[in-house]
């Protein structure tokens, strides 16, 4: 009988922003590891979703939506972007029924040059009817003729299953590149900050969700419960201000629905303390970037 190789490989999520890469990455992992809102540019880092069985390894990677950059975060964003598309063993390209086809040409070619296999998911299917849905296949086919075309509904979890099939027959054989009870390369402490981002984000309007960083400054586990002292960084003393609202009020809202969430990710009783500091224009600073874990270039 043939021995059963073992298959890893890096399964990259890519697209503009907001076509689903973040709730489609959590519908693979079949675990919570991307933060999901309506609003452009929640992902701000690259995020592994690892997914283990005793003969397979998928690492599956969230990216930032692809962007023309106006700070250096946003450059850094782009760059998670980008190099997602040097080192996958299978590509996920996810687009949508909304979004114009020549969004960003710029990228879409970087993606047509691709030395991997590509999977061209179109996302939120359940928005238009099949006649519509088949052109639409047929104008993809034309952009990027060597890709597989798989239309979803990420939300609704239809068409996951071929998805996630195609990918394992496509990994690569090699042996593991993470331990084999490992669910991604990301710390507790930043599953932390991201819920909080997230909560910023379904919270508060305008900029003040992509003026604000979260970082964790105390992080006390125990058996039962979790002790968080957590700073929320924002740009100006105005920001601050929105941040914490009438009586601290927005603030502790926001606290609550954290620790709602981090109660249930955790699975422990959480003591949440949040503060507000100002940091002066953090998104073009080299030093905050590299202090929060985002890649600057020299």
């Amino acid at each position: 009988m043939a021995v059963q190789k073992h298959k890893s490989g890096f399964v990259n999520i890519i697209g503009n922003p907001n076509v689903g890469k973040s709730t489609l990455m959590n519908c693979l992992v079949g675990e919570r590891i991307s933060i999901i809102t309506s609003k452009a540019q929640t992902t701000r880092h690259r995020i592994l979703g690892i997914v283990n069985t005793e003969d397979m390894q998928i690492v599956y990677s969230d990216t930032p939506g692809v962007l023309h950059p106006n700070y250096k975060l946003q450059q850094s964003m782009l760059s998670f972007s980008q190099s997602a598309l040097s080192d996958a063993d299978v590509l996920l390209y996810v687009t949508d029924v909304v979004e114009k086809l020549d969004k960003n040409e710029e990228f879409l070619l970087k993606v047509r040059q691709a030395q991997c296999p590509v999977l061209l998911l179109i996302n939120k299917i359940d928005l238009i009817d099949q006649p519509t849905l088949e052109k639409l296949v047929e104008q993809w086919h034309g952009l990027l003729p060597e890709a597989e075309i798989i239309p979803l509904s990420a939300l609704s979890k239809f068409n996951i299953e071929p998805i996630r099939k195609r990918v394992v027959e496509l990994l690569p054989v090699s042996p593991p590149y993470f331990e084999k009870d490992a669910l991604t390369d990301r710390p507790a402490r930043f599953f932390v900050t991201e819920i909080i981002r997230e909560k910023i984000l379904l919270y508060y309007q305008k900029e003040i969700p992509y003026a604000t960083e979260a970082v964790v400054e105390l992080f006390e586990e125990s058996k039962d419960k979790i002790h968080i002292k957590a700073i929320i960084i924002v740009e100006r003393e105005t920001q601050k201000g929105i941040i914490i609202g009438h009586q601290g009020q927005a603030l502790k809202k926001v606290g609550t629905m954290a620790r709602k969430d981090l109660e249930l990710f955790f699975e422990k009783k959480i003591f949440l303390e949040m503060y507000v500091k100002v940091e002066k224009d953090w998104r073009n600073r080299d030093n905050m970037l590299k202090a929060f874990g985002y890649q600057v270039s020299d």
